[in-house]
């Protein structure tokens, strides 16, 4: 399952993500890399953003890029 199939609350683990290196880089640069367990606080409403959790962090992504990440239930 990808990353926008969470529902709010629930915690996950990063298995893995496709993309090129600017997906890659962009996710590193969030700290949110395969292994790393986030966990989903909000969908922005009308196609935004959703916040994540991850280590304590507060982090928004783009539902384009957390479409390609693909995680594992806790």
């Amino acid at each position: 399952m990808n990353l926008l199939d969470v529902p709010i609350n629930q915690s996950v683990r990063i298995v893995t993500y496709s993309g090129g290196k600017g997906v890659s880089f962009k996710l590193r640069q969030l700290g949110l890399c395969p292994g790393k367990e986030v966990k989903i606080l909000r969908y922005a409403p009308m196609g935004g953003p959703l916040m994540v959790d991850a280590g304590g962090r507060s982090v928004a992504i783009g539902r384009g890029i957390a479409a390609r990440v693909q995680v594992e239930v806790i």
